[in-house]
């Protein structure tokens, strides 16, 4: 078994997902008492908030990339960047390692045309959804068709990431605008939606939609358990 390198704590909340359900994916896989290798690097998430909205995004890969390079030298195999938006600087961490980097949009990309699907609702932090680094590596590297929600749905999208999900508060207003929202982009042409913030899986499950959903941080995970067993 490979040793999992996870960059977490953007925010905790999520790194707790994945931590689950990367060691329920080796479980299920090995059986007995079998759980996954990892080692975690948890950063303080407040300073790099900070960072994303003054806009400082070199000054996030210079502390991630130093965070990575702890997670290789404590025996990782390879990497997982447990959040979407910090996939920003995904190249500046990959140019700092030796181990490879398995990409969040590319475990995405892999699922949606497993089942066939070419046009796509993403979900996400506004940075996700607003810049290319996300939206246009779906569309540019995999050829998949990305819509996004209109300008205000994506100011709730956002507030609710950081102002509720990033905090550990769910709520049933949240709940019913994103549902609202997930409507709209399906009624777009939407064939699927991606929860494209590793927080929105708290909040949503396939079972509150028939619109299929593809969680970014259970996909990431599934991958990852994938290599490691490779």
């Amino acid at each position: 078994m490979k040793t999992i390198g996870l960059l977490g704590g953007m925010s905790w909340e999520s790194t707790v997902t994945y931590y689950r359900a990367i060691n329920e994916g080796i479980k299920s896989k090995l059986g007995g008492l079998h759980s996954a290798q990892i080692a975690l690097y948890s950063v303080d998430f407040d300073p790099i908030e900070k960072l994303q909205h003054q806009g400082d995004w070199d000054g996030m890969a210079s502390v991630l990339s130093a965070a990575a390079l702890g997670v290789q030298a404590a025996g990782a195999d390879f990497l997982l960047i447990g959040t979407n938006t910090m996939h920003k600087v995904a190249p500046q961490i990959e140019a700092a390692i030796e181990i490879p980097l398995l990409h969040i949009a590319d475990a995405i990309a892999d699922a949606l045309i497993q089942q066939n699907i070419q046009k796509v609702g993403l979900l996400g932090t506004a940075f996700t959804m607003e810049q290319d680094f996300y939206s246009g590596w779906l569309q540019k590297k995999h050829g998949l068709k990305v819509l996004i929600p209109n300008v205000d749905d994506r100011k709730i999208v956002h507030q609710v990431i950081y102002q509720e999900l990033c905090l550990g508060k769910i709520t049933a207003n949240a709940k019913t605008e994103y549902l609202r929202i997930i409507r709209t982009l399906a009624d777009q042409g939407a064939e699927a939606i991606i929860l494209g913030c590793t927080e929105i899986g708290m909040l949503i499950t396939q079972a509150d939609t028939d619109i299929p959903l593809f969680d970014s941080t259970v996909i990431h995970a599934e991958k990852a358990v994938d290599y490691a067993l490779r």
